[in-house]
């Protein structure tokens, strides 16, 4: 180890290590230095915070949390806060790290960060919970703000918490801080729009793929794995920009009809019923066979990892647009890319999100009101901007790699820039 190099106790952390191989790899192709690599896979700050609850039972109970700022070289931090039992230190750095080059690819005027509480929020009384999310947001009270750090919610987080965390920091400011969050109830500075826009972009690169690679978005099949807010809204805007979706799946299995689905059934019998195999009408399948299945565009909208160097060999679909984070391991990558087949990486794929947080937010601070039907034109507009500037990019620059090559060369070289200019490195 040289003198230029740092050791710090998140670095043992799985996801940490994989974040930093992509930081790595990316910067011998663009040329960065080892001293510039070094700046980049440590954050800014690391906050721990303990947050104590007292339960319903009366005991009291314990919880780490963290909030990483990874590089505000752009702007304010910004990204979501997860509850859930497994997080870690070196996992909240890593995705505080992808934050950072999500929101440079997507042109946003932000860096990155993320926050966690390592809980289990089934576990607890929606009084319990609201106490824990409170709490945790006074602990970093003095760390996040409109204009330094803007949290959204992350998994098992929602419009709720976010209400409590814009409620407690409103208390300790004196003011109320509608920037302070994004993804809030629209009574409360929100937008509606925020619940369908992750999906929305997915659906909407995918469609811009379709028109660039196989002439058009009409009639093309498509597979969504993965049926919840993510999956059932990328499925809904595809059917209605004119594909047919053929497949669906969630966690207990999917269905398939090849004269395409009723999306809006489909929701409709997810919603009631908790599942989409209740669908009547189509032939039930495995979510393994959904990913197999011949169509045009596969959506991976689930958990991690689910198209593997085990089964991208038998992956047919000629698009890949990711919802979910990093459902194509490196080795699947490299694998489609070799058959030819174009994989949409989640940093630009599912940035839909985090984009209209942006649209939010910057209403929110000039204090504007914004229609959904407006929000959703920006964000149409956005998004399909990036998807072609990534595209192009590739296509001039890094052919004889993955899509996901050239859209992190685009957004680690747009933060280093900015250090420079910044004088930071």
């Amino acid at each position: 180890m040289s003198i230029h190099e740092l050791n710090a106790p998140y670095e043992q952390d799985p996801t940490y290590q994989m974040a930093v191989k992509q930081l790595r790899d990316v910067a011998e192709l663009i040329g960065l230095s080892a001293e510039v690599v070094e700046v980049l896979r440590h954050p800014e700050k690391l906050i721990q915070v303990r947050v104590v609850v007292k339960l319903d039972d009366g005991r009291l109970a314990t919880f780490i949390g963290w909030r990483s700022q990874h590089n505000s070289a752009l702007g304010p931090y910004k990204g979501g806060i997860r509850y859930h039992s497994n997080s870690t230190a070196g996992e909240t750095v890593a995705l505080s790290m992808w934050m950072t080059w999500k929101n440079s690819l997507a042109g946003l005027p932000y860096g990155g960060g993320k926050g966690a509480v390592r809980v289990d929020p089934k576990k607890l009384s929606i009084r319990e919970l609201e106490e824990l999310s409170r709490k945790y947001f006074a602990a970093i009270a003095k760390e996040v703000g409109p204009d330094l750090d803007i949290p959204a919610p992350d998994i098992y987080t929602n419009p709720q918490v976010m209400a409590w965390f814009l409620d407690e920091y409103s208390k300790i400011s004196g003011y109320n801080a509608w920037g302070v969050v994004t993804a809030k109830p629209p009574i409360l500075g929100g937008l509606k729009a925020r619940e369908i826009s992750t999906g929305y972009g997915v659906a909407l690169v995918a469609r811009e793929a379709s028109k660039r690679a196989l002439g058009g978005f009409d009639e093309r099949t498509v597979a969504v794995q993965g049926f919840g807010n993510v999956g059932s809204y990328a499925a809904l805007y595809s059917a209605q920009w004119g594909a047919r979706v053929v497949a669906v799946s969630d966690s207990q299995g999917g269905i398939y009809d090849p004269k395409g689905l009723d999306i809006v059934k489909a929701i409709e019998v997810k919603s009631k019923t908790g599942s989409v195999i209740n669908y009547e009408g189509a032939k039930r399948i495995s979510n393994e066979d959904l990913l197999e299945l011949g169509v045009d565009i596969l959506i991976p909208a689930a958990v991690e990892n689910v198209i593997r160097e085990d089964n991208a060999t038998r992956v047919k679909a000629k698009i890949i647009s990711e919802g979910a984070n990093g459902p194509t391991t490196p080795e699947a990558d490299k694998i489609l890319y070799d058959k030819g087949v174009i994989v949409i990486p989640d940093v630009l794929a599912n940035a839909g999100g985090v984009a209209m947080s942006w649209i939010e937010w910057s209403h929110n601070r000039m204090g504007c009101i914004l229609t959904d039907e407006e929000a959703l034109s920006r964000l149409d507009k956005l998004m399909t901007q990036n998807f072609h500037r990534v595209y192009d990019e590739w296509q001039r620059k890094y052919l004889d790699k993955p899509m996901r090559t050239a859209a992190y060369a685009i957004a680690v070289d747009r933060v280093v820039q900015a250090m420079k200019l910044r004088g930071w490195i």
